[in-house]
């Protein structure tokens, strides 16, 4: 939906959740457990890192599809709890924003941290039911209940962790798209730009 809306308000997008994946994926490749917080965090801090709406390009490798897959997938929440790697993530996004003067962001706290003072912010939610379907057919591997379990596992940790958790940013305006296309998330979230 937000690639979406980027796209129909001629804005760039940046789904911020592939960076911290970019960040496990990096950690894969080179070997580096969980534990090693100080080695994923220098990962993320040296990290060469192309991504598009359509690529994304991790030290040269093209990781797309794996940044999407089960084995980081498994890591990326672990990675996405520790502070060091989310202030250099965070500060990633104010600069890709800040060098397009503005766009279109996706992500976990967007409004809550990374722009607290931005123009429109919207809290995107479903039922469980809804976004379990619509990961899995994302995603094409994966039973639905097994996505589900995944997608409640993530938002378990996501809430929990210390660092920047996944909260409603007071102004956020809540958008339930449970009924909705991805068009007509797409023109409510238009009726709402100021």
């Amino acid at each position: 939906m937000a690639k979406a809306l980027a796209a129909r308000l001629n804005l760039d997008y940046l789904d911020t959740g592939a960076m911290y994946r970019a960040v496990a994926f990096a950690a894969i490749q080179k070997q580096i457990r969980p534990s090693e917080i100080e080695e994923i965090t220098e990962i993320a801090k040296s990290l060469d890192l192309e991504l598009t709406e359509e690529s994304c390009v991790v030290n040269g490798v093209d990781a797309t599809t794996e940044i999407r897959g089960p084995e980081v997938t498994s890591l990326v929440s672990q990675v996405a709890t520790m502070p060091e790697v989310r202030i250099e993530m965070v500060k990633r996004q104010r600069a890709w924003a800040e060098t397009r003067n503005g766009g279109v962001m996706e992500g976990r706290d967007i409004g809550s941290v990374v722009f607290p003072d931005a123009m429109l912010k919207i809290y995107l939610t479903a039922s469980e039911e809804v976004r379990a379907a619509r990961r899995a057919a994302e995603v094409k591997e994966g039973d639905v209940a097994t996505v589900a379990a995944d997608i409640e596992r993530r938002d378990a940790v996501d809430t929990q962790r210390a660092a920047s958790p996944l909260v409603e940013a007071e102004d956020a305006i809540v958008v339930d798209t449970s009924e909705m296309t991805i068009e007509q998330a797409v023109e409510y979230v238009v009726g709402l730009m100021p």
